[in-house]
């Protein structure tokens, strides 16, 4: 059976995590039967031993990547040591953590918020995007993004909105700004509890 490791970075609101539990419990709803999970708590300190895992999962968080906590740095170092030990993907947060880690750079945008469903351009077809598609539309809920794309990393997905929306390393690692576990009954949920954060418009 496939092993996944999920490398938890942070949770949902707790108002919505009793609704739509947590974001482990969405991958695992999203990839379905046939996968043996683990979750390991990022602020804690846990990480998964690459070698033990056909996967890992890095999963979103409210942090930012260029923030002080001891565990992001600790973090970025893990994603550096366990690149081409096994496959990565990583999500939101995980996305821009890994951008980060391998050489890239993550601000928060001047451009705002990025809310609701995004549209992106597939800028490289990659052999596990089955059926090939011109466009793909996923959730989006992020302040910050990758503005430098790291050396070796490839586009896989953009707009104007977010150039550097989807990113893979080798046959490997891939990451992904938008959200594809997200319901969009969460996603709803999530955008209109941010009202006052994100603005009406």
């Amino acid at each position: 059976m496939t092993r996944i490791a999920i490398l938890e970075t942070g949770a949902p609101p707790p108002a919505l995590a009793g609704r739509h539990g947590d974001y482990p419990a969405m991958f695992r709803a999203l990839l379905g039967e046939g996968f043996a999970f683990e979750t390991f708590d990022a602020q804690d300190g846990e990480r998964p031993d690459p070698t033990a895992f056909d996967a890992v999962i890095i999963t979103g968080s409210p942090a930012g990547v260029y923030e002080d906590p001891a565990w992001i740095a600790d973090l970025l170092d893990w994603i550096r040591a366990a690149k081409g030990r096994t496959r990565l993907i990583g999500v939101c947060f995980g996305h821009q953590a890994m951008a980060q880690a391998l050489g890239g750079r993550v601000e928060k945008s001047d451009r705002g918020w990025g809310v609701g469903l995004h549209r992106y351009e597939v800028v490289s077809t990659e052999p596990w995007m089955t059926p090939a598609a011109a466009t793909v539309a996923l959730p989006a809920s992020h302040q910050d993004q990758v503005v430098e794309q790291p050396p070796g990393a490839r586009v896989i997905l953009s707009s104007a909105f977010t150039p550097f929306a989807g990113l893979a390393w080798d046959d490997d690692a891939v990451s992904l700004q938008g959200h594809p576990e997200f319901t969009p009954a969460y996603a709803a949920d999530l955008t209109g509890g941010r009202r006052a954060q994100i603005g009406a418009a």
